[in-house]
C-alpha cells in the first residue's frame, strides 16, 4: 500500500531539491511528479513547434534541455497547458493524469482536470482546491506516491525543503476571499503572481 504525500513550494528551486533528495530515497521516479508554473517562461517558452493549432502546449518540448540536462524525474520535464493553471513545466505521474493521456503523446493537447488528479490520488477536496490553487498562483507542487514503510520520511524530506506551510498559506487565501479552484478562470498574469508572491518570497527565486 502507499499513500500520496504532496507539498507546495513557493520556489522552483527548492523544489527540484526535494525531488532529489526524494530520489535518494529510493522512490521510483514513476511514483514521484513535479508541476510548476511557468507564467514567467523561465523553463522555456511555448515559441516552438510544441504549441498545436488549438493553442495547447504538448510534451515533446525540450524543457530538460531548457533546464540544464537535468537527470532523474527532471529530465522528463515537457511544457503543458492544464485549464485554470494556464502554462506549467511537468513531470511525472500526476501531470499525465491531470492532462488525460496527453502528455503522453507527441502533439496531443494537454488539457485535463488538476483537481481531479489530486482527488484520484488520495487527496481530500479541500486539499485538491488548494494545492491547485497555489500552482495558478505561482507555486510548484511535489507529490510522491510513498509506501507506508517510507511516508515519514518522504514527509520529513519534502518539509525539510522549504515547503508551504499549508495551514497558513491555505488561512491567508481565505482571508483574501478565496474559496476553490476555478479551472475556468483565467490563469494568473506575470504581474499577478509577483504581487500575490511579495508576501511570501521578498526576493523571487522561482
Amino acid at each position: 500500500m502507499s499513500k500520496t504525500v504532496s507539498r507546495l513550494f513557493d520556489h522552483y528551486s527548492d523544489a527540484t531539491n526535494a525531488v532529489a533528495d526524494v530520489e535518494a530515497l529510493g522512490i521510483p521516479h514513476d511514483d514521484i511528479s513535479l508541476v510548476a508554473n511557468n507564467a514567467h517562461g523561465q523553463h522555456g517558452t511555448q515559441d516552438h513547434e510544441g504549441v498545436n493549432e488549438h493553442g495547447d502546449v504538448s510534451r515533446g518540448v525540450s524543457a530538460g534541455a531548457v533546464l540544464g540536462g537535468a537527470g532523474g524525474l527532471l529530465a522528463g520535464l515537457g511544457l503543458l497547458a492544464i485549464p485554470g493553471l494556464g502554462p506549467i513545466v511537468a513531470a511525472g505521474w500526476l501531470a499525465a493524469t491531470a492532462a488525460g493521456a496527453g502528455i503522453g503523446a507527441a502533439g496531443g493537447a494537454a488539457t485535463g482536470s488538476i483537481v481531479g488528479a489530486l482527488k484520484n490520488a488520495g487527496h481530500s477536496d479541500e486539499e485538491a482546491h488548494f494545492y491547485s490553487e497555489g500552482v495558478r498562483r505561482g507555486g510548484t507542487l511535489v507529490s510522491v506516491k510513498a509506501p507506508d514503510g517510507q511516508v515519514a520520511y518522504v514527509e520529513e524530506t519534502l518539509d525539510r525543503n522549504k515547503s508551504v506551510d499549508v495551514a497558513t498559506r491555505h488561512a491567508a487565501y481565505r482571508e483574501a476571499g478565496w474559496e476553490r479552484f476555478d479551472e475556468a478562470a483565467s490563469p494568473y498574469t506575470t504581474e499577478e503572481i509577483e504581487r500575490e508572491r511579495a508576501p511570501y518570497a521578498p526576493t523571487a527565486r522561482y
